[in-house]
């Protein structure tokens, strides 16, 4: 199934103000929260859908990834980023502020079975993964081990004496217009609404303890240098709550022979003069291994050749690009005295005198023609 472009389930422009994005969320999730729509999955559907579109738009560096990458930019493959996979937890936890006060939803719909306390979410982990150019290329599938915090075998829990479970104290007060409810996170538990019963020696106070685990992670074709991927659930965990996210940031490995330009690649040939005069198949390198391509007789130094689908995959899928193999005639630094007769005695040769014409473009004509 597509994904809706973001900006059209909000209903905004793409040069919306933060303001008018947050103005737009509030107003969908009013609309479709699940307790003014019991049993509707539609609505809560499109609750998930608006609540994704606005945690990768409320974000500086996710919607400017968006607007380059469009949804793989902010997802990828395997559960990556943006709000791909988000549960009712996730959305209630992260965007319940949006609403002002302290009881987020549960002002607006009145203590609902979702609005009391919101599940604490534990620390994101971030890792650098370095690629080659060949991975980037392609995506590749890697594993990378992580040391994390997860809650220890054996820890039981206990609901909070002090707030009774909820996570929250509530205190009401008497006003001119009625009582008003106000809560904040209970100071006991912070917020989880449970406490340590009992729990192994190994473990810390939290119930915790320092894991190593090895994670597989699938890495889309188009990825860049800097870009940051988000592996839910796959960070420190905390008693009570949801885990955070292993953030993944993408190195790229600079290539000895092949430079990028966005999704195509360059390689630099250096052809001899006698190739170049009298034409050639020359073996050059690719991402994918070596190929020979056939040089014209005749061919100057500049020319572009292009391998159709031989650069990077799409980060949106739109295909791959190209290898663009640049031409460069190389010319003798020194020559022997027999090789120098042989050329004196072609100086004055017609087919020698340089005569580009208007049928030879510039350098500067072709490449405005390749890019």
């Amino acid at each position: 199934m597509t994904k809706r472009d973001y900006y059209e389930i909000l209903g905004v422009s793409k040069d919306a103000s933060q303001g008018e994005i947050k103005k737009a969320y509030r107003k969908l999730a009013l609309k479709y929260h699940p307790d003014k729509n019991p049993d509707d999955k539609s609505a809560e559907e499109k609750f998930k859908e608006a609540a994704e579109a606005y945690e990768v738009l409320s974000n500086a560096e996710k919607r400017e990834r968006y607007d380059r990458f469009g949804h793989q930019g902010v997802s990828g493959n395997g559960g990556f980023g943006g709000g791909a996979g988000m549960n009712m937890d996730d959305i209630f936890s992260q965007f319940g502020d949006i609403f002002g006060g302290g009881g987020g939803f549960e002002s607006f719909f009145g203590g609902g079975a979702r609005g009391g306390r919101r599940a604490k979410k534990g620390t994101n982990l971030r890792v650098k993964l370095k690629l080659n150019l060949k991975e980037v290329a392609n995506g590749v599938e890697k594993k990378i081990k992580v040391k994390r915090q997860i809650v220890a075998d054996g820890v039981t829990f206990k609901s909070c004496s002090t707030c009774q479970g909820t996570g929250q104290i509530k205190k009401v007060v008497n006003t001119m217009l009625g009582q008003m409810v106000s809560a904040s996170t209970c100071p006991n538990c912070g917020g989880s609404g449970q406490m340590i019963d009992k729990k192994p020696d190994h473990a810390d106070a939290r119930g915790l303890e320092i894991k190593e685990e090895v994670i597989p992670i699938n890495i889309p074709g188009g990825v860049a240098d800097g870009m940051q991927l988000s592996l839910s659930g796959k960070g420190n965990e905390i008693p009570g709550g949801m885990a955070g996210d292993l953030l993944i940031v993408i190195e790229e490995i600079e290539d000895e022979i092949l430079q990028r330009d966005g999704n195509n690649v360059v390689y630099d040939l250096y052809a001899s003069f006698i190739d170049a005069a009298l034409g050639a198949h020359i073996e050059v390198p690719t991402i994918d291994g070596k190929v020979k391509i056939k040089l014209d007789p005749g061919t100057q130094s500049g020319k572009i050749l292009r391998l159709k689908g031989k650069g990077i995959k799409d980060l949106n899928g739109y295909g791959r690009g190209d290898q663009l193999i640049h031409v460069n005639v190389w010319t003798p630094k020194q020559l022997t005295k027999e090789e120098r007769e042989k050329l004196e005695s072609l100086r004055d040769s017609e087919n020698f005198i340089p005569d580009p014409g208007n049928s030879e473009k510039s350098l500067f004509d072709k490449m405005k023609e390749f890019f």
